[in-house]
């Protein structure tokens, strides 16, 4: 743009000082100015808001070993409202493959904690992606973009999501509202497994399966 810009001035200078080629921006009217015309104060730029408001959750494993509750070891790291905020947070915080052996990291609607015990989780479940270890960070992040993206056709059945890093994989998870409900549960899986082009099936566990059955729990559905 500069060297455009002084291009068209030296054309002006030989047409005449007075006279403006076609096309040429006055120095007064540079469209990179941001300025309000009248009153010449900065014009701010209106942030874009999220349909609902999202929070990071983090659970530290060498908290986890202090604790004796299961989830009292897990803090809230901060709430985002709009795209700019989600992305100031992104890029200032650490992506899965950064993250130590036995951490979770979760992202949930704002005000649901990411609990068996909460009360929009508990009639629930959760979706689950197994990657090799360090390949997460695309999966996460483009979970991430479609949930507070409102890419879903029922997103509002999504409480939130969670990368787990594990010694042998990595695995990220989609906890849903309502575990019964076997058409919407369904749709949610398709929809995610599109959006990630992932090519291996996955499935669907209730959390009153996983707290009754632990790692017997059996798959509810699968896509």
């Amino acid at each position: 743009m500069a060297e455009e810009l002084k291009d068209r001035e030296r054309e002006a200078e030989v047409v005449g000082d007075d006279e403006l080629e076609e096309g040429e921006i006055p120095d007064d009217e540079s469209p990179e100015d941001s300025s309000d015309p009248k009153s010449g104060e900065p014009i701010a730029i209106q942030p874009h808001p999220l349909e609902h408001s999202w929070t990071f959750w983090f659970d530290d494993p060498s908290a986890k070993a202090k604790q004796s509750a299961w989830g009292s070891s897990m803090r809230p790291i901060h709430t985002f409202h709009t795209v700019e905020d989600f992305w100031s947070l992104y890029n200032n915080i650490h992506h899965p493959s950064k993250l130590v052996n036995g951490a979770d990291f979760y992202c949930f609607k704002h005000k649901i904690e990411p609990k068996w015990e909460d009360p929009v989780c508990a009639n629930g479940g959760r979706w689950t992606i197994a990657c090799q270890r360090l390949k997460s960070d695309t999966f996460w992040l483009y979970t991430l973009l479609a949930m507070i993206g409102e890419q879903f056709d029922y997103g509002d059945e999504i409480c939130g999501a969670v990368v787990s890093v594990r010694a042998k994989q990595e695995r990220i998870a989609i906890w849903t509202k309502n575990s019964s409900n076997e058409a919407v549960q369904m749709c949610i899986g398709r929809q995610w497994k599109e959006l990630l082009d992932y090519k291996d099936q996955i499935g669907f566990i209730s959390h009153d399966d996983a707290k009754k059955l632990d790692r017997a729990a059996k798959n509810k559905y699968t896509v």
